[in-house]
């Protein structure tokens, strides 16, 4: 009696049934991703929560996670069926319902928004162009990746991931190729982490050390009118030009709105922290809990991490060749090195821009110069996204 109920109790457990030396693997890169978030801090706040949940997802027989509700390989226009995740699905379904319906990302959107001052960009309105100019990467890499293989909708998503935007890229990546969530985010958030080590060797193969050394002049005084009018302004034109960026540019900037109307400062607070807080939870977690064995494990998510990084790179590339550009065009009075910051990886790229132009020459300063790139960074992958999603969404 005792032996056979050990037998059955050995029988149900985890350990039992793992069935695919896949799942060692996963829960192994999941606890190594989890020394990356902890031990190195690449991305904390993201990489924990999103390696927890590649672990809990690749425990057999937990229950917690059924990509099948979710997506069909068979069928190219699967329809998710709601009712049957609150029904049938486990906890982390149910969570990743804000992932698929594009929730979690738009209201971390709204949190970015609170916390961002576009008043460097404001100031030097240059710095969309360049902001734009560094989203050059998400079409090479678009042009790529449909060469290898993938299609429009999965092109997109993987292209996206030059715009070094984590949100944007699971936004996107849920609505057009939510079968490759998983390694878009992690790509993502990874190529994030290690802006300081992929942009400086760019930024100095495109620019002289004469560029490099340039000091800029002062930004001028932005005033409250032009800050409280900016995000409304912002809202209508793009919105009216593209109206499927609504939810991430509308969050944006409502978020920035209620920071610098000064009447609704707890909701600005609360956008900022707790509830910024709590949708970062929820979001890691159910992104990492797509990364399932038998569908992260595979040839298409080395082709991403490759097509990723080179996405990153060109979009690098774009920014330091548009700044190289004006540089000449002002007469010697921009630094190119601004021009990187145009990802959207805020404020990472901006001190990156900040750390490299004070090597060439200690008495520069160009971070806030680097920090209106950066912010316009923001509304361009954004822009960038719902150009995607309009084009390949159907």
């Amino acid at each position: 009696m005792i032996i056979g109920t050990l037998k059955e109790i050995w029988m149900s457990s985890g350990f039992a049934n793992i069935s695919d030396i896949r799942q060692i693997i996963m829960i192994l890169l999941a606890c190594f991703l989890l020394y990356l978030g902890i031990v190195r801090q690449f991305e904390p706040l993201l990489l924990v929560g999103i390696a927890f949940g590649m672990l809990l997802t690749n425990l057999p027989i937990t229950g917690i996670y059924t990509p099948e509700l979710w997506i069909d390989p068979s069928q190219t226009d699967f329809h998710v069926d709601y009712l049957k995740v609150l029904h049938e699905g486990g906890l982390l379904d149910i969570l990743y319902i804000g992932v698929k319906t594009g929730l979690y990302p738009s209201l971390i959107f709204l949190g970015v928004g609170a916390m961002t001052d576009f008043g460097p960009m404001l100031a030097n309105p240059k710095s969309l162009l360049l902001g734009a100019a560094a989203q050059l990467g998400i079409y090479c890499a678009l042009i790529l990746s449909i060469i290898l293989g993938f299609s429009g909708p999965e092109g997109g998503s993987i292209a996206i991931i030059g715009g070094a935007d984590g949100p944007t890229a699971i936004w996107l990546t849920g609505k057009l190729a939510p079968h490759l969530l998983g390694a878009i985010a992690i790509a993502a958030y990874s190529y994030m982490a290690l802006v300081p080590l992929i942009q400086p060797p760019i930024m100095n193969a495109l620019t002289t050390k004469k560029e490099r050394e340039i000091k800029m002049d002062q930004l001028r005084f932005v005033t409250k009118t032009e800050k409280i009018v900016f995000p409304i302004l912002v809202s209508i034109v793009c919105i009216l030009v593209l109206p499927s960026v609504a939810p991430l540019i509308g969050l944006l900037m409502l978020g920035n709105l209620l920071r610098e109307c000064g009447v609704v400062d707890r909701l600005s607070d609360t956008a900022q922290n707790a509830l910024m807080n709590i949708v970062v939870i929820f979001l890691s977690v159910s992104v990492g809990a797509t990364t399932r064995f038998d569908r992260f494990l595979t040839p298409e998510t080395i082709k991403i991490v490759v097509l990723g990084l080179l996405a990153f790179a060109f979009s690098t590339v774009g920014g330091v060749l548009l700044g190289k550009l004006m540089c000449k065009l002002s007469g010697g009075k921009i630094n190119p090195l601004i021009g990187s910051a145009g990802v959207s990886a805020v404020p990472m790229a901006a001190r990156v821009s900040q750390k490299v132009g004070q090597k060439a020459n200690p008495s520069n300063f160009l971070l806030m110069h680097a920090m209106g790139p950066n912010v316009a960074g923001v509304i361009g992958s954004a822009v960038a996204a719902g150009f995607l999603l309009a084009v390949f969404g159907g």
